[in-house]
C-alpha cells in the first residue's frame, strides 16, 4: 500500500501570519492534527498539535503569537508512491506525526498522519 491511498479530502491550510488561536480553532473544528502553511500556493511550513503545545509552554503572550513563529519551516515532503512501511519507518526515525504528500509537480495533495499509517498497517495485517 502507498501513502497516496491514505490521502483524501481537503488539505486545511493557513498562512504564517494566522493567529495561533485561529489556527487551533481551525484544527479543532475540522478534526485535524496539522495544518499546511501555504504562501502563494507554495508549502512553506506545517503547524501541528505539538506546535500548539509549544506556543502555550514558550510564549508569554499567546494572543500575539502567529503560526509563522512556531511552525516547522520547509518541512520534508513525500511522494504519493512512498510505501506505508517506508512512511512508518520515517516517522519512527524522525518523530514526525504528519507527512505532507506532494505530487510530481511539488503541489501539496494531502497530509498523512501517524493515525492513518497505523490504521493502514493494522488493516493490512488483519486481511
Amino acid at each position: 500500500m502507498t501513502i497516496k491511498e491514505l490521502v483524501g479530502g481537503e488539505v486545511i491550510s493557513v498562512t504564517p501570519d494566522t493567529a495561533i488561536r485561529a489556527a487551533a480553532s481551525e484544527m479543532q473544528e475540522t478534526g485535524v492534527g496539522s495544518l499546511a502553511v501555504v504562501v502563494d500556493g507554495s508549502l512553506e511550513g506545517i503547524f501541528t498539535e505539538r506546535d500548539v503545545l509549544n506556543v502555550v509552554a514558550e510564549s508569554s503572550d499567546v494572543s500575539e503569537a502567529t503560526v509563522g513563529d512556531f511552525m516547522t519551516k520547509l518541512p520534508d515532503t513525500f511522494g504519493p508512491e512512498m510505501s506505508v512501511e517506508d512512511a512508518s519507518d520515517w516517522m519512527l526515525a524522525t518523530g514526525y506525526r504528519h507527512l505532507p504528500v506532494v505530487d510530481e509537480n511539488g503541489d501539496l495533495i494531502g497530509m498523512v498522519s501517524i493515525k492513518d499509517i497505523l490504521w493502514a498497517i493494522t488493516d493490512s495485517a488483519t486481511l
